[in-house]
């Protein structure tokens, strides 16, 4: 017998928080989120509670011990954004039983019924700043500290319940060529640039660097990012609490952008250090020990985690991609190799750019979809 609770205590919200930390313990690919923002979503005062309504589950077995959880969220900014009538499932977890999943999904897709919405998409966090995407290939990799690792029944528990795809993301491995990249594209971006008259920024004070361009990089992730599956506009709050959530791994060697004669900034990649093994044996909490592993990671990483690449609107049909090509790889240079995360499979134009590396694609995820029928008297 299994009964699903709805989140209501601190005990529950602490078990809802522990119960990934306990399924994957011993888990070598599985990296968890830092417990401490994960607690924070139940705070009345949390960021996105101006723009999203929330709703967790547990549920247990006959012995009273937590077997899975999950999560909704109505987000009336994407709604309002995309005109749809739908609510999102994420942090959805859960030992491999198909009831377990059945009465979990049931709780979640009630309440969406309830407040009257058709459909229900994920997995999607509360904007595409969290983890979003179940995977369905790529087990055997070890997950990136910004993207969900999950158990490959999680598919066959979900599709079973009809859920269908909505959208697939793909993650690609990088590694600079033997030599570094082509001299052709080496000099198609040179002239790219003093065709624009545009140049590489060169401060090397982080400090110098946010203060000058902190703001124009928040608004250039709302403008390139705006037409990407399931976005919403970043507010001042959200914009605030980035910031703060990541300056622990900000290096500027990892964050590159390419200005114009008046130091707008027309092209950008930001990359963080790959920490995915430091925070694994702390389960996310920073720790002193933690912080000791990690320091080490952050100044002279192996790998690095591309979180985030684009292009002004006026320069994307400029024909500037060749200039994005040196950005990509000066993030690269004292690395093994990067991780894209998460790119549309439809995303032509920057799947072609990786051809230009090492490339593997070697992880997959999905996002499901299913239409919420009125329930049933």
């Amino acid at each position: 017998m299994i009964t699903i609770q709805q989140v209501t205590t601190k005990k529950q919200q602490k078990q809802f928080v522990q119960f990934p930390l306990d399924l994957y313990k011993g888990n070598k690919c599985f990296v968890p989120p830092l417990y401490a923002d994960e607690l924070a979503m139940f705070k009345p005062n949390y960021v996105y509670n101006e723009q999203a309504d929330s709703i967790w589950y547990l549920a247990y077995n006959e012995q009273g011990q937590v077997v899975g959880r999950i999560q909704g969220i109505l987000q009336r900014a994407a709604n309002e954004k995309w005109g749809q009538s739908r609510i999102r499932f994420t942090r959805f977890d859960a030992i491999n039983d198909k009831e377990v999943a059945d009465k979990l999904f049931q709780a979640v897709e009630n309440w969406g019924r309830e407040l009257g919405v058709q459909e229900i998409v994920g997995p999607l966090g509360y904007s595409d700043m969290e983890r979003e995407g179940l995977l369905i290939e790529g087990f055997e990799y070890l997950a990136t500290f910004e993207e969900q690792y999950n158990y490959d029944y999680y598919q066959t528990l979900i599709e079973d319940l009809g859920y269908q795809k909505d959208i697939d993301w793909l993650e690609h491995r990088l590694t600079l060529p033997e030599g570094g990249l082509d001299e052709r594209i080496i000099r198609l971006s040179k002239k790219c640039m003093e065709r624009y008259n545009l140049r590489f920024d060169e401060t090397k004070s982080m400090k110098k660097f946010l203060k000058k361009y902190v703001n124009q990089i928040f608004d250039l992730i709302d403008y390139a990012y705006n037409e990407l599956y399931g976005t919403v506009p970043l507010t001042e709050a959200l914009k605030k609490q980035l910031l703060s959530q990541f300056k622990l791994l900000i290096r500027r060697k990892f964050i590159s952008v390419i200005i114009d004669e008046k130091d707008k900034i027309v092209a950008f990649g930001i990359g963080f250090p790959g920490i995915g093994e430091a925070v694994q044996k702390s389960g996310g909490r920073l720790t002193i020990p933690t912080l000791l592993r990690l320091l080490p990671l952050l100044n002279k990483p192996k790998v690095v985690d591309l979180a985030l690449i684009g292009v002004v609107g006026e320069y994307k049909n400029k024909g500037i991609s060749p200039a994005m090509l040196p950005l990509v790889a000066k993030m690269m240079e004292s690395v093994d190799y990067m991780e894209t995360n998460l790119n549309l499979e439809d995303n032509h134009a920057i799947r072609n750019m990786w051809k230009n590396f090492g490339c593997i694609q070697h992880k997959r995820r999905r996002c499901y979809i299913k239409q919420l029928n009125p329930t049933q008297e």
